[in-house]
């Protein structure tokens, strides 16, 4: 389901491709524009101002020490996420506005379904029923390689470190894998491949052009 009144955009990739820093680059830029009073920008797991969801995200992310099945994380993530649509997404788009989302329903796919091993059906399937069916109207997905993601981590001295970036290398070469298999499954105008091994200004760059087009189908211009 993607006939939103608004415009609901999702941000993916690999840890270290630098997502989380391109959604706020273009969050800045779009509230200079006559689109600043529509945009919302909000970020998974958990949500903008929403207490449930974010308990959830305490629970998948801050706990180090926390050792979580495959399956218990795969249906937090959906039940954080279920939490968020009801909450932020859906009351927003219903609103006509024009929401940026850090992570959705596509990066359970891929670190659950796929790394974990889970199966993507089978994530796809219990996220389905958490989301009621609503989908991004875009989805941009930063690529960048393991190895490349791993440093640029280990060199943001800023960034959260949570649970997830502790993983072996052999998991994030997983995620990039999964990643890659939806994007060639999937090469179509809600999925659209963004070489992160570029540097922020040219990334940013390549994102926007992409984000500002398909806004200004969306509303006619």
């Amino acid at each position: 389901m993607t006939n939103n009144k608004g415009l609901f955009i999702t941000f993916e990739g690999p840890d270290g491709s630098g997502k989380s820093t391109i959604i706020s680059l273009v969050y800045d830029k779009l509230k200079q524009t006559k689109y600043g009073t529509k945009v919302v920008l909000t970020r998974e797991p958990g949500g903008k101002n929403n207490v449930i969801a974010e308990d959830i995200r305490n629970i998948l992310l801050n706990k180090l020490d926390y050792k979580i099945s495959g399956r218990a994380e795969a249906l937090l993530f959906a039940a954080s996420r279920a939490q968020h649509v009801q909450d932020f997404i859906k009351p927003n788009l219903d609103n006509d506005k024009i929401v940026l989302c850090d992570r959705y329903i596509h990066s359970s796919l891929v670190y659950q379904g796929y790394a974990r091993g889970l199966g993507i059906k089978e994530v796809w399937d219990i996220n389905n029923f958490g989301i009621n069916g609503l989908l991004p109207n875009i989805t941009l997905i930063l690529m960048v390689s393991p190895d490349a993601g791993l440093e640029r981590i280990k060199a943001n001295e800023l960034r959260e470190f949570n649970r997830l970036d502790q993983e072996k290398l052999s998991l994030h070469q997983k995620v990039y894998e999964g990643y890659r298999k939806i994007i060639d499954e999937n090469r179509n105008k809600t999925i659209v491949e963004i070489d992160a091994s570029k540097t922020i200004q040219e990334v940013f760059a390549d994102v926007y052009s992409v984000i500002i087009q398909k806004i200004q189908e969306h509303y006619g211009e």
